[in-house]
């Protein structure tokens, strides 16, 4: 094994070892709240969108949560007519749920990383490839940085060191650094000639999938994206500092890696307490989007039973819209036709609140906004280039 993929030697005192053990803990309690599974799904739908833009964001891209959320088609793929910002974001969500039907125990090969490129790149203009799925022929530089990646003449042989570097079983305590270790390794390598960034994080994503930091259906894995978009700035500092493949340089990068993760992690076992979910986010989101003119007080009291109870019927939403059977039909297809409620896969008769697609959704996104949880990069509005 090349010395760049061994593991750095860590002071057991260290802020590396704490967060490793605090991770432990907290990976240990996914999967054991009480959010429903359905609310956790919708959650995780809408999170999804929010790391494909942070994602974007980090390479320049302006679209905001909310316009993703409003513009962007219900599932993935983008319509032809959609614009560049918002077919970057369309295709980054493409490539998690392209990860996410793969079986995580199956290995990362090499036409996996060229697939998640070529999904990454496809269709773009400013953001694309000229040879979408292909590793660079050419040299390439990345801007700001010292770093000079490999000769393509290595860059096959290169990745193939990573795969077999990324494809190891690691133990409990080791994956969150093997994790950290392969995102730079892989942004080193910079095997393409664009969208490098794009990739290694959709890349680390499918590592952490693959080394069990996945929890009940609905968050599916975690991903990392956030944890590079709280601190752009430090992310790239931290790249930088270890592409002299040193110890120390890779301790520092690992340190920022994990330091993240655990704030990632601690949000996500938060959001598995129901009482919470309800009380600090679906609830307050809901009074905001009443107190905005696009619900009723009645519409409002009505997604509020619905969120509490997973999956309605007409007959369960009458405290909140009194009157005949009939006023009560016309009041929920008037809430299915605006997005606010949608139908559950039971049936035409079974509904359950929209949290993840406008209007709500953006309401929720604004809840996170206050209670914290949303990176600092989705209110920066400079640009930088692909890592």
């Amino acid at each position: 094994m090349n010395k760049k993929y061994e593991l750095p030697p860590v002071d057991f005192s260290s802020e590396l070892v704490r967060y490793a053990f605090e991770i432990e803990r907290l990976r240990g309690n996914l999967g054991s709240g009480t959010t429903p599974a359905r609310t956790l799904t919708e959650l995780h739908a809408l999170f999804r969108v929010v790391m494909s833009v942070i994602s974007a964001r980090i390479e320049g891209n302006r679209t905001t949560v909310y316009d993703a959320l409003s513009d962007l088609p219900a599932v993935g793929s983008a319509a032809p007519q959609t614009s560049d910002s918002l077919r970057e974001i369309s295709n980054i969500l493409d490539g998690i749920d392209f990860i996410d039907t793969i079986d995580p125990s199956q290995p990362l090969t090499h036409v996996f990383v060229r697939e998640l490129h070529r999904i990454a790149a496809n269709g773009l203009r400013r953001e694309g490839d000229r040879t979408p799925g292909e590793y660079r022929a050419n040299e390439v530089s990345i801007s700001d940085s010292a770093h000079s990646p490999p000769s393509p003449v290595y860059v096959h042989a290169d990745m193939s060191e990573l795969l077999d570097f990324a494809n190891r079983s690691m133990p409990p305590h080791e994956q969150m650094l093997h994790a950290a270790i392969a995102h730079h390794r892989f942004v080193w390598i910079h095997p393409f000639t664009n969208g490098n960034g794009r990739v290694s994080r959709l890349f680390t994503y499918a590592m952490l999938r693959r080394n069990g930091f996945d929890s009940v259906p609905g968050y599916r894995a975690v991903n990392p994206t956030a944890v590079f978009g709280n601190d752009r700035d430090g992310y790239y500092a931290a790249l930088e500092a270890a592409d002299d493949l040193s110890a120390a340089g890779t301790v520092a990068w690992c340190e920022f890696f994990v330091r993240g993760l655990h704030v990632d992690l601690e949000r996500l076992v938060q959001m598995q307490d129901f009482s919470f979910v309800m009380d600090k986010l679906i609830d307050p989101a809901i009074d905001r989007l009443t107190a905005s003119g696009a619900a009723t007080a009645y519409e409002g009291a009505a997604l509020k039973i619905a969120a509490r109870r997973e999956v309605v019927k007409a007959r369960d939403l009458e405290p909140a819209l009194p009157g005949s059977p009939s006023q009560r039909s016309v009041a929920i297809r008037s809430l299915v036709k605006r997005g606010l409620l949608v139908h559950d896969e039971r049936g035409q008769r079974f509904y359950r609140v929209s949290l993840a697609r406008a209007p709500l959704g953006q309401f929720v996104i604004r809840q996170l906004d206050d209670l914290g949880y949303l990176p600092r990069i989705l209110k920066e509005d400079d640009r930088t280039e692909d890592r």
